[in-house]
């Protein structure tokens, strides 16, 4: 994607932790991609995940900061941008997923899901994307969504709230990106049961590898695998694609 020569920059927020954003960030890695990868809080992770990938040859750089915080949006793209020179992607997997009852959910719990979700990925995507436009070659942006928005499950009001923003998001900067640089393309993903927290009750994650058709967990990889397709397809722009074990389509379980 980069120009002749240059190994492609790609940024990855919420790489630190061992999640979906390492995953990503470790393929993307392995196919050549310098990395940019962002963490907020996980200092020793990310500097472990730092040392992994530049096992694979490539450039890599941590970065700290609070996304939902538009002054360390702005740094954090400043630097990356005097680090490298370019950006040619975005995978945006930075998130909060907090349970909590729909009789206690609080006008704060809300905004601290929507800023964190929500508003931290449209700040992201602005920047990158105004980035990507400036360059003859463009850019690719993936935001990652939840297949449950279409089917809300309980007790996370505020996570599907601030989750539910992002296709709508996906396809309005597919559009105004593209209307000043074809090139840049952005599109997300809808993840499923894909390595479900550790502290998830057994009934849940029983429950949510049952109401996949494929009948087991997903993991990172696969999301990651979803990412690298929708960033190499040129000819894929503004859509929101589940990797869910088709959950969204299996027989409704309560």
């Amino acid at each position: 994607m980069a120009a002749t020569g240059q190994n492609p920059v790609a940024l990855v927020t919420g790489a630190g932790s061992r999640r979906v954003g390492r995953a990503v960030a470790t393929a993307l890695a392995a196919q050549g991609y310098h990395i940019a990868l962002h963490y907020r809080t996980a200092v020793a992770e990310a500097a472990e995940a730092v040392a992994q990938l530049r096992e694979h040859g490539v450039r890599v750089q941590g970065y700290q900061a609070d996304l939902a915080v538009e002054t360390e949006v702005e740094r954090l793209f400043d630097e990356v941008a005097e680090h490298f020179g370019r950006l040619d992607v975005l995978v945006a997997c930075a998130a909060v997923w907090e349970p909590k009852p729909l009789e206690t959910t609080t006008a704060a719990d809300v905004r601290r899901q929507f800023e964190i979700n929500a508003l931290a990925t449209f700040l992201c995507c602005r920047h990158a994307g105004l980035a990507m436009v400036r360059q003859p070659e463009g850019g690719a942006i993936v935001t990652i969504a939840d297949w449950a928005i279409a089917r809300p499950y309980s007790g996370y009001a505020a996570y599907f709230v601030s989750k539910g923003a992002i296709p709508t998001m996906t396809r309005m900067f597919a559009v105004e990106l593209a209307q000043r640089n074809p090139r840049v393309r952005v599109n997300c993903i809808l993840p499923g049961p894909v390595m479900l927290p550790d502290d998830l009750p057994a009934e849940e994650r029983a429950a949510a590898i049952a109401g996949t058709l494929v009948q087991r967990e997903g993991r990172p990889e696969d999301v990651a695998h979803a990412a690298q397709f929708l960033i190499e397809n040129q000819f894929v722009t503004g859509v929101c694609l589940p990797v869910d074990g088709g959950r969204t389509i299996a027989p409704y379980r309560p």
